[in-house]
């Protein structure tokens, strides 16, 4: 396994320091990822346009966080799942939605779940969906644009989520209480 530096402001290369002291300022702390990340400035720099681009959506803040934590959930990444269940309860995202997603029960709301089953639908068909699930989707009260929206925000995760899982990122401190694993599947 490739054992990658987690580089703070000073380790980092130039160009990903100035990034990463930005995002220490709009964090308040430096995410270790971003640390992994901050080896190749370009994926730094994506990284974090995308997740400012995916604020910019029609999505809500409720549902840009289901759509972040299920598609980490649905790549496993412990990682992620454990972030954005912290940030999720401090943007006051309702507990029973975070719990439903972290254990993969049905969340309480329909358009909500509607969005949830959508988000992981595009990544276990890789984006080759059926007329049926997007018919589903639209039909839950969602526009085209939402689409869109979501496949912007499976490209983030993807990139944050496979970037965790081959460096192994370990958890902030800040995000111990948060650990989550993915159920065992039979």
């Amino acid at each position: 396994m490739v054992d990658f530096t987690i580089h703070d402001e000073s380790s980092a290369p130039q160009e990903s320091g100035d990034v990463l002291r930005q995002a220490r300022k709009e964090f308040g702390m430096l995410p270790k990822i971003f640390g992994v990340m901050a080896e190749s400035p370009p994926e730094l720099k994506g990284y974090l346009s995308l997740d400012a681009l995916l604020k910019e959506t029609t999505l809500t803040t409720d549902e840009q966080y289901v759509v972040l934590m299920a598609v980490s959930s649905e790549n496993r990444c412990n990682y992620c799942v454990a972030a954005h269940t912290g940030e999720a309860k401090q943007a006051g995202v309702d507990d029973a939605i975070i719990q439903a997603i972290r254990t993969g029960g049905a969340l309480p709301d329909g358009k909500l779940e509607a969005l949830r089953a959508f988000a992981v639908a595009v990544v276990r068909k890789r984006g080759h969906l059926p007329e049926e699930d997007i018919a589903a989707f639209l039909s839950a009260g969602y526009e085209k644009a939402n689409i869109l929206e979501v496949i912007l925000a499976v490209g983030m995760k993807t990139i944050s989520n496979y970037t965790n899982h081959i460096a192994d990122t370990p958890l902030d401190e800040a995000m111990e209480p948060f650990r989550w694993a993915p159920a065992e599947t039979s």
